[in-house]
């Protein structure tokens, strides 16, 4: 039997895209400065009461990166995926001519996959037919397309995945990733998630759900995880992407190990498509799971990246679960009034921001948090806090009761 907290990955590399910044240094300093990401108003969505999301900045141009040829052949939660994983590899001093590509992994997860060329392409059915449909819809739509995309563009060819668990899917990809390591059947993982979504049946859905704020007239303070006044998520898009090593690989190159991941932990609500156990059984597992595998008690936990949607539900479940297992010691934050909800990408862009809050031993604020909700003695800072941080817990929550957690240590 495995010794608990006998396996650790290393985190070797680091590549973010989100609404706050198109690199992980420019999204951390976004998020330890509460500074809101860039928000803009998709004429796909005019006319809802929700008709704003959280999108990556307009210098991001992904024709620059690949090339307009190679670009036209992803759609843009590909595009997104492939930036990340680029910063993420110069990040970890890789040279993708020079590994052995059979030892190289890729998982990536995604709530959603292709959503912009599948609604772009729908558009085209309806005025033209079926004579002006892309035959590439379907490969470009796949919710594989991205772990598909960096594969054929760095040249990856060990195991590979998409992987979809809703908006835990970019955290369970990376525990997953950790566990291809453990096994022995990659020496490098390149493990994350990837989405933009801004399909208009599914954000009218999800406003008959009751899951997105209403606060049309005040989008940058709309996101507001864990305070009495939230009313729901908004919806961003972003990719983050890890470098996932064994110690004794990472260090035999010289590679700078930023921090570990010790233990994973996933589990089942089996409860609802949609709405979360109400008693916080299933992500409580998780944690568990997590905190069991790194060998670590729950005291020793000293900040947590949240799930923190906003919404009324989930962060009254997953607050008093966390308080449940964790007790008032740990700082807490939800990154996303800053990101916005990245739904598959949220929990990779949301791990990297962990590895850089062990590294920097700084907890970074739950901007727009003013009145705390007192049914969640939780502890946060509303500013950024310089403190000692030896080990973190990263967890996330999807829709269908898919719960995912990660246990992190300073390097």
């Amino acid at each position: 039997m495995k010794k608990p907290g006998s396996f650790k990955a290393a985190v070797t590399g680091l590549g973010v895209v989100s609404a706050a910044g198109i690199d992980a240094k420019s999204t951390w300093y976004s998020a330890v400065t509460g500074k809101v990401g860039h928000i803009s108003r998709p004429a796909s969505l005019a006319g809802l009461p929700h008709d704003f999301a959280y999108t990556v900045p307009d210098d991001f141009h992904p024709d620059d990166l690949l090339g307009r040829a190679r670009s036209r052949q992803m759609d843009r939660f590909s595009h997104l995926a492939v930036a990340a994983t680029c910063e993420a590899l110069a990040d970890a001093l890789l040279d993708p001519t020079e590994w052995d590509a059979t030892r190289v992994a890729v998982i990536i997860g995604s709530a959603h996959g292709g959503m912009t060329v599948y609604d772009a392409q729908a558009a085209v059915l309806a005025e033209k037919g079926e004579r002006g449909v892309s035959p590439m819809l379907t490969p470009l739509a796949l919710l594989n397309a991205a772990a598909a995309s960096v594969c054929q563009y760095f040249g990856a060819r060990g195991p590979s995945m998409g992987l979809a668990n809703a908006c835990a899917s970019g955290t369970a990809a990376i525990g997953y990733g950790r566990m291809l390591l453990q096994a022995g059947l990659a020496d490098i993982v390149i493990a994350g998630g990837a989405d933009s979504m801004q399909a208009r049946p599914l954000f009218a859905s999800c406003i008959r759900a009751r899951a997105m704020s209403l606060r049309s007239h005040e989008p940058h303070t709309a996101v507001r995880p864990f305070d009495a006044d939230r009313d729901g998520m908004v919806s961003g898009e972003g990719s983050g992407i890890l470098v996932l090593e064994r110690p004794e690989h990472a260090r035999a190159r010289g590679a700078r190990i930023r921090a570990v991941i010790s233990g994973f932990g996933a589990s089942s609500d089996a409860h609802s498509p949609a709405a979360p156990d109400p008693h916080g059984t299933g992500i409580e597992l998780a944690l568990r799971n997590a905190l069991a595998d790194a060998g670590i008690a729950p005291s020793g936990i000293d900040h947590v990246n949240a799930h923190g949607t906003s919404t009324v539900a989930n962060d009254a479940i997953e607050g008093a679960m966390l308080h449940r297992v964790l007790g008032d010691r740990p700082y807490i934050t939800s990154t996303k009034p800053i990101t916005g909800h990245t739904l598959g990408a949220a929990g990779a862009i949301e791990t990297a921001l962990t590895v850089l809050a062990l590294e920097e031993q700084t907890v970074p604020p739950t901007a727009n948090l003013q009145h705390q909700d007192p049914r969640l003695p939780l502890k946060f800072t509303r500013s950024a806090l310089s403190t000692p941080l030896d080990h973190a817990a990263k967890v996330s929550l999807g829709f269908g009761g898919h719960n995912a957690a990660l246990i992190l240590c300073r390097a």
